[in-house]
């Protein structure tokens, strides 16, 4: 025999469902513009029907729902959609970083400019030309003197300033590797308190939410592998359990490094080639990156072997890098090493055609750029000869070669050489003249910032979609949760109506009716 109070526990278990129903909707309602929220349902399912099976069950027609349960809360979430997303946004990450690193290089360059050092080249060359048709006017030889000095400076300035850079570069590995272990600590936290709650049967909804956020702030800098480990006990079936988290490298004999597993979490350090300083950060060219503790143990990513993709790498590609051949590579180390090798070759071909000729004294030249600290000449210590600063007279403008017409003192013939010193082409620089050379260094420059606004406007593109795809998926829609909360009010409403019924019914059995025989 059925229960007489059958019908108002159906019409309660509805009205509780509905509630729940209702309540998840003003949650999302609430995270509307909740950055990485998802949105949420209530599973619901229909609750056992009545008489249950068994040999004791009583015998009677049909088989009566016993209503509605609300089963589980559960996110709506794609991942292979978010595995699209990391993805795009590693590329992202990458590009980015090279792009700004690139920008900053074209801001220090400034060319072409009226300012920059090819402005400085032909002034400097400008100034020489008209000392050779004045050779004995002092203030021709002041301002031939001075434009030099211009070259050199311009020379030192454009080396400390990308230096400075490249030192920041390196300050932003360190904090990037900060960054990088920040999160590693958060995501493993955060699998904790999840296999702390879903054992229970319960869905931790929004620390799914938080660690998937932490997700995709780790993908922008490092390519990422993530899998899902079930936390066991009475975690229901849709539970996603704990993440493992492993950094995709280059190496076959290693393409996976674990970095998070429950729990336990690695440690991120950059080592370069004189190691690390007290801050965390590199000292010289990138070698290595070094994971400790946690399940990586102690592991080592060279360089070389880092996946072109994320932020990481690419100030890695930025600050310079130890390669395979034991070479120093890099945006940065690459263009100083251009313009040291530009300033040398320059210096020492000017150098030469001046010690060649006669000042106005009839002595001989001598150096005319020098270095400032006894090194090499180089962009960083380029100078002028002091003697030749103080008095430029010292300036070797005339020539004494016989073939010359009218070889005497203040002649000018070798003031025209020296200018000629910015166009012959000079084996140093690869059969390129001083002039030619930096152009192409420019226009290198130039392109390689082309192509990665380019790859920055692709990559925006392509996670642009993703994101849309995800958005479409997972994030809330006030017209449809406004859709959802008259249909689950109505169902509340009308759960609530039947119990009015079901009691009406049973106020006219139980005071309704009389007793019989009386």
């Amino acid at each position: 025999m059925r229960s007489t109070f059958m019908g108002l526990e159906t019409s309660k278990r509805g009205m509780f469902t509905q509630q729940s129903a209702l309540y998840t909707t003003g949650h999302n309602i609430s995270n509307a513009n909740t950055l990485g929220y998802s949105r949420q349902r209530v599973n619901m399912q229909a609750t056992a029907g009545y008489p249950g099976a068994g040999l004791n069950a009583p015998t009677m027609p049909g088989f009566l729902g016993t209503g509605v349960e609300a089963g589980s809360i559960q996110r709506i979430r794609d991942g292979f959609v978010d595995q699209q997303f990391r993805g795009e946004s590693n590329k992202l990450g990458y590009w980015e970083s090279r792009t700004n690193a690139i920008s900053q290089m074209e801001d220090v360059l400034a060319e072409p400019s009226a300012y920059g050092l090819q402005q400085s080249l032909s002034d400097f060359w400008q100034s020489l030309q008209t000392l050779a048709a004045n050779p004995e006017n002092g203030g021709a030889r002041a301002v031939a003197v001075e434009r030099g000095v211009a070259v050199a400076d311009s020379f030192n300035y454009i080396h400390k300033s990308l230096s400075e850079i490249q030192t920041n570069l390196g300050k932003e590995i360190g904090v990037t590797t900060k960054n990088v272990n920040s999160i590693l600590k958060q995501i493993g936290e955060l699998n904790k308190q999840i296999a702390q709650v879903e054992p229970n049967g319960y869905m931790p909804n929004d620390l799914y939410d938080a660690r998937d956020n932490l997700l995709d702030e780790l993908a922008g800098i490092m390519p990422i592998e993530v899998d899902y480990e079930k936390s066991g006990g009475r975690a229901l079936e849709i539970a996603e359990g704990t993440v493992t988290v492993k950094i995709k490298t280059n190496d076959p004999a290693n393409p996976f490094i674990t970095v998070v597993q429950k729990d336990s979490y690695s440690e991120l350090s950059p080592v370069g080639n004189g190691g690390t300083d007290a801050e965390g950060n590199p000292k010289g060219p990138m070698t290595r990156f070094t994971f400790t503790g946690g399940p990586a143990e102690v592991n080592t990513i060279n360089v070389n072997n880092l996946q072109n993709a994320g932020s990481l790498k690419s100030l890695t590609d930025s600050y310079g890098y130890v390669d395979s051949n034991g070479d120093t590579k890099g945006l940065y180390p690459d263009m100083l090493a251009k313009l040291n090798k530009m300033a040398n070759v320059f210096a020492d071909a000017f150098n030469t055609v001046h010690q060649d000729g006669k000042d106005l004294n009839g002595d001989t030249g001598e150096a005319f750029f020098v270095s400032k600290d006894g090194q090499p000449i180089d962009a960083s210590n380029i100078g002028i000869n002091s003697v030749i600063e103080k008095d430029p007279n010292k300036l070797a403008a005339s020539t004494s070669d016989p073939n010359v017409t009218d070889p005497e003192v203040g002649n000018g013939e070798n003031a025209k050489k020296l200018g000629d010193v910015l166009f012959n082409k000079l084996p140093g620089l690869d059969g390129s003249s001083v002039q030619t050379y930096y152009s192409g260094v420019i226009g290198e420059l130039g392109v390689q910032g082309e192509q990665s606004i380019k790859m920055v406007k692709n990559a925006i593109t392509l996670l642009g979609a993703v994101s849309n795809r995800r958005d479409s998926i997972s994030s809330v829609s006030l017209d449809e949760e406004m859709t959802n909360m008259i249909k689950f009010q109505q169902a509340y409403n009308a759960s609530a109506r039947m119990i009015t019924v079901v009691d009406e019914t049973l106020d006219k059995i139980i005071n309704g009716m009389g007793v019989a025989g009386r």
